[in-house]
């Protein structure tokens, strides 16, 4: 009965890592709706990973790079790690969402693969925004004191990602690479939610944060987490009638440019 049960987690994790990231995991798994479901404890989990390369990249750029280029190089390993995949989402949903037509028409639009004007757009501002932020990150003496907050940033953005995907309903009516996970629920998010904060709490205890400020960068996080997530989450709902697979990309997207705003506000503010 244990072993069963540390298979069937093992095999969620390994899930996670497949589905949310391009790092190789040679491990077969059955992406069933069980499945899928049981992946959502672990998305903070592959949030964490990604964070981890994230802040070994920082570190490593920060030795030999300026800035700007180092930026560039970190933002280019920060979307290779999830194949773009969400980064995708983003700019699908932006094609669509803001094409102000019918909810019908606007999915038909988000599912065609080529990319209209305005998600050329909405992908190019984005991507000038997290640069522009990274690099003030990597511009500032005590910039490597940041490499936990980056850590931490794709652990809450994937947490939101199951969050939304168990909060809110399937816009296409049992289609789409979203509706994989419609058995998803509460207690997959609250069992990620203890994830995400366990975390966060390595991150910034092993990264010399003290308890004070350990307890101020987690409340951060999941204040602007729930808020910027929430109000994205529920406008893309009442346009689409629910939400997809793009607009959960979208919403991790969202979320980590908002988490990277404030940690930098965070770092002027309190240093």
């Amino acid at each position: 009965m244990v072993m069963s049960a540390i298979k069937r987690h093992g095999q969620a994790a390994a899930a996670a890592l497949q589905f949310l990231t391009r790092i190789p995991v040679p491990v077969t798994v059955p992406f069933e709706p069980v499945m899928l479901a049981r992946t959502v404890i672990y998305f903070p989990a592959a949030g964490l990973i990604i964070g981890g390369v994230l802040a070994g990249g920082f570190a490593a750029l920060d030795l030999f790079s300026s800035a700007m280029p180092a930026a560039v190089l970190l933002l280019a390993i920060w979307t290779a790690l999830s194949g773009g995949l969400h980064l995708d989402g983003w700019m699908d949903t932006a094609d669509g969402v803001l094409s102000h037509r019918s909810r019908e028409r606007m999915l038909e639009i988000m599912k065609d693969s080529r990319v209209g004007a305005m998600g050329v757009i909405a992908g190019v501002l984005l991507l000038l925004f997290k640069f522009t932020l990274l690099a003030e990150w990597m511009g500032r003496e005590d910039g490597v004191r940041a490499l936990s907050l980056l850590a931490v940033v794709p652990i809450w953005s994937r947490w939101w990602m199951g969050a939304a995907i168990a909060g809110w309903p399937n816009a296409r009516q049992g289609e789409g690479i979203g509706a994989l996970f419609h058995l998803a629920s509460g207690r997959q998010v609250t069992a990620g939610f203890i994830a995400a904060v366990l975390g966060t709490v390595v991150c910034t205890v092993l990264n010399g944060f003290n308890w004070r400020e350990t307890l101020l960068i987690l409340a951060g996080c999941i204040l602007f987490t729930l808020i910027a997530g929430s109000l994205m989450a529920m406008w893309l709902s009442r346009k689409l009638g629910g939400l997809t697979g793009d607009t959960y990309g979208a919403l991790n997207e969202a979320v980590e440019a908002v988490l990277l705003f404030a940690g930098l506000l965070s770092i002027h503010l309190f240093t």
